[in-house]
């Protein structure tokens, strides 16, 4: 018995050294790889469970997206190129070409777009638009619920499936796990293709349940397009229990189509195989000539640079006047708090404004540090009470401003598939200003509420350690 005991151990240990050696090899972030290091060596059982799950990277799928990523691009160069007095502006000349440089992300002018807050400003939109869809509708949601909502959106696309209409959905098979198949198997039967982003089918794909898609795009007839921080679920609209739900949202009709097309179809290319370069889904922009600039950002874990956490930091880096950011998660990387902690010490008017209640108090707890962090620094952090905020938005100068999936945290930054609209155009950058500002409205500054300035020390201790986890949350 003893020496099957030794036996045991001799294994344990052995596999103990190879995750740990593993963890070592990736050349993470140091931060990251401490964080990973201390849960195996103190609880090592857990650890090797967490990293088998969470912690592996996704090396192998990076040539994969790359090959789409270059034919795709091809088409939109040809639409980019076609563009005739293309004016980039200048102070963002530069955050422009980094967003080039890292995944050929392209700015187009001429377009419009319309800013939702709330659920029910943007699923009427959404189902209109789906109503008068005559070619193609691309849907890529990291959740579709079988609810209410779920079960009218399954339905609009099932009838326009059935009118000849070419009707793809993404959904990401973590993100949905409450969705039963045959809520997209009764979609399959009537015509929509439908594929799951990384199914979770253990012992398989089980190491890729971290690296999620969690991107809210829709593309109809590549003339008109959505993108955001809203889901297809009830709670975008009623909120949960008692917390009203607040969220942001655009359509964006005009040449930037092209952009959020060429996500749609990388990620298309990779759940199906299939690469849809045609040009029928790059028709001509049906919006008139005018200086509104938008690029659309993509960012994942294949990536060799992580582009949008860079554009954050360029952008605090070079502002003048302000940044505004909202997000419901904050758990910023290194690079992104020393940018916040700059600028606001160089005399930038920096606002956070977060969720006072959380869906997640784990999230909540290591946060806390990070935000007094930044409030030693001047950031201005407020604190929204009206319900769960779950903007993703961010506006400076007046000039510019950004709507997406991304969150102000580690997992948006290094493990998930997201995606961002930048608005070079002083009337987009005025209206998301003024939307922050009517938020703030509904908070309370973070100096007025007692209970967080003025914690225990066992409250201290406790998200301290907690803080020691948010690389992995």
């Amino acid at each position: 018995m003893d020496y099957v005991h030794w036996i045991f151990l001799a294994i344990y240990i052995v596999v103990i050294i190879i995750v740990m050696v593993r963890v070592l090899m990736d050349n993470r972030q140091p931060a990251k790889t401490m964080a990973w290091m201390l849960v195996l060596t103190f609880i090592p059982m857990l650890g090797i469970i967490l990293y088998f799950f969470f912690g592996q990277t996704t090396r192998k799928e990076r040539k994969i997206w790359q090959y789409s990523i270059d034919q795709l691009t091809k088409r939109s160069m040809l639409e980019f190129v076609e563009q005739k007095r293309l004016h980039l502006p200048d102070e963002y000349r530069m955050l422009i070409k980094l967003f080039m440089n890292q995944n050929w992300a392209l700015p187009f002018k001429n377009n419009e777009t319309e800013i939702y807050t709330s659920g029910y400003e943007f699923f009427p939109s959404l189902l209109m638009e789906i109503g008068k869809a005559e070619h193609h509708i691309h849907l890529d949601s990291f959740i579709i619920s079988d609810d209410p909502l779920g079960q009218i959106v399954a339905d609009a696309l099932i009838d326009k499936a059935r009118q000849g209409v070419e009707v793809r959905v993404i959904y990401d098979d973590v993100g949905s796990w409450k969705t039963k198949n045959r809520f997209f198997d009764r979609m399959r039967a009537e015509g929509v293709e439908v594929h799951a982003f990384m199914p979770v089918c253990f012992p398989v794909f089980t190491s890729k349940v971290n690296y999620r898609n969690h991107r809210k795009i829709c593309v109809i007839d590549g003339e008109v397009g959505f993108i955001g921080g809203m889901n297809i679920a009830m709670r975008y609209v009623k909120g949960i229990g008692k917390l009203a739900w607040r969220d942001t949202h655009v359509k964006i009709t005009g040449a930037a189509v092209y952009g959020l097309q060429r996500a749609f179809l990388v990620d298309w290319f990779f759940v199906s195989r299939v690469l849809i370069t045609d040009r029928s889904y790059y028709p001509a922009s049906i919006v008139g000539e005018n200086d509104c600039i938008v690029q659309i950002v993509t960012s994942s874990p294949t990536s060799l640079w992580p582009e949008i956490e860079q554009g954050y930091v360029r952008i605090l880096a070079s502002a003048r006047h302000y940044v505004y950011m909202e997000t419901p998660y904050f758990l910023p990387t290194e690079p992104i708090l020393f940018a916040m902690r700059t600028a606001a010490l160089s005399g930038v008017d920096i606002r956070l404004m977060i969720p006072y209640e959380t869906d997640t108090k784990i999230v909540e707890w290591a946060s806390r540090s990070y935000v007094m962090a930044t409030v030693k620094a001047g950031v201005k952090v407020y604190l929204y009470k009206a319900g769960f905020n779950h903007s993703k938005l961010l506006v400076t100068d007046d000039t510019m401003a950004t709507i997406g999936s991304t969150n102000v945290d580690f997992r948006s930054f290094e493990n998930d598939f997201e995606s961002n609209a930048f608005f070079y155009d002083k009337d987009v950058a005025l209206q998301v200003k003024a939307i922050f500002l009517k938020d703030q409205e509904e908070c309370v500054a973070l100096e007025d509420v007692r209970n967080l300035t003025h914690r225990s020390f066992l409250q201290r201790l406790w998200e301290s350690m907690v803080r020691l986890l948010s690389p992995l949350l």
